[in-house]
């Protein structure tokens, strides 16, 4: 994803918001944010105590692209096309910080009882 929003490949899933307009140098903020989720991810896959972090910013992001989804600004520069394919990968994140919380509640409850 962070390699596609710097070189502007826009396909779905590299980007959520593959075909409006954009500037290049916001592509490449966003390829460099990713690098820090990168960064939170890894982390916590070494140390468990940084799990609730990723998944705190892997949460946030979910309601901040539910909210651009939503938002007269993007039904603007849709010109009256759907915001469907936008909602369907948002649901994916979510079904994807759904499973990661629960993966995490489980780990936690068989950690408590061993």
């Amino acid at each position: 994803m962070a390699v596609a929003h710097f070189f502007g490949l826009k396909y779905p899933l590299l980007f959520v918001y593959y075909d409006v307009p954009y500037h290049a140098y916001q592509d490449k903020i966003i390829s460099f944010a990713v690098v820090a989720y990168i960064c939170l991810f890894a982390n916590a896959a070494l140390h468990r105590s940084a799990v609730p972090a990723a998944l705190a910013a892997l949460g946030v992001t979910v309601l901040g692209l539910s909210a651009v989804n939503a938002s007269d600004a993007l039904r603007m520069v849709l010109d009256g096309r759907s915001t469907l394919a936008y909602w369907m990968q948002t649901g994916l994140i979510a079904v994807y910080f759904v499973l990661l919380v629960a993966l995490y509640a489980a780990g936690e409850r068989v950690s408590q009882s061993g």
